[in-house]
Order: structure tokens, then sequence, then C-alpha cells
């Protein structure tokens, strides 16, 4: 059983996720991959780990760095799920690129390399959007690529955390 919670954010609404006791997903409503970590029933619910989830968004959307993590729960394979915790290591209003955490990933794994669209595929299945700052992940050229909420959106993310007080 998976329980839902929803949240009104000033880009628009999110749904989230958890297993009970964790968050398992995190999505900008009707984003790329929406909803694709729930298998089964659901049923909306208020849960502490929403509240939680709750508290942090409404600290990052007032332009602030949340001081927390939720707890979290992945479903993914282990690749994935690598990658997801280098996401976590990015700092806020910061940017990392698909090819620099195909490098942390190559030497993690004691490879010479790591292909950057692997990366990519991971970075763009992270089903924690926000929490796992996916939209601080950027191509090799600077430029804003893929986000499964949408560039428009990454891009106002990126300038809030970059416009922090």
């Amino acid at each position: 059983m998976a329980f839902t919670h929803h949240y009104d954010s000033p880009l628009g609404g999110i749904t989230m996720a958890s297993d009970g006791a964790a968050l398992i997903g995190l999505w900008f409503d009707g984003q790329k991959f929406f909803a694709d970590t729930i298998h089964g029933p659901q049923e909306e619910k208020d849960l502490p780990v929403f509240e939680e989830t709750d508290h942090w968004l409404d600290i990052y959307f007032s332009g602030k760095e949340p001081d927390f993590i939720p707890p979290v729960r992945f479903r993914s394979t282990p690749f994935r799920e690598a990658v997801w915790r280098i996401l976590l290591t990015i700092p806020y209003g910061q940017t990392m690129t698909y090819g620099q955490i195909a490098k942390i990933m190559a030497a993690g794994t004691g490879k010479k390399q790591m292909s950057a669209q692997a990366v990519g595929g991971a970075v763009g299945h992270n089903p924690i959007s926000l929490i796992i700052p996916c939209h601080r992940v950027i191509g090799a050229n600077g430029e804003l690529t893929g986000y499964a909420g949408g560039i428009a959106i990454k891009e106002k993310l990126l300038q809030s955390e970059r416009n922090k007080p």
C-alpha cells in the first residue's frame, strides 16, 4: 500500500508518496515519470513524513535552504540509487554536470570512465524531485537540459536558489 499527499507550491501542484514511514516519491503534477514508484493500491493519508516534507517544501519555497532531509527510501537499481546519492551532495544554489557525476561514479566503481548518458537516464528517473536535487544537474556547456518537471520549472528553481537571502 502506498500513501499519497498533495502540496500546492508556487510552481504548481506536487504529489508525494510514502510507504508509511519514508518518502518514496515527490513529483510536480503531470511531470514525466509521474508516480512511477507507486504500484498497487494507494490511499491519501496524513502521515508524519508528509508533515515533515510539507515543512521542507515551505522552507524551500520561501527561498531558504532547508537544513534537514525528510526520510526517503529509494526503490530502484543500485546504479540509479548511487547517482541519486551523488545528487544529494550538490550544494544548494550550485550545479554539477552529467559528466562530473559520471566521473564520480567511475571513480567509485574503479572504472576509467562512465557514460554521462547513463547518468542522465538515472537523473531523469529520480522519483523524489527537489529533495533529491536533480534540477541542479546541467549539460556540459552549462545549458539547462532535461528536467522531468520541465525546463521552465528547472530554470525557476535554480534562479530561486541563486537569489538566496
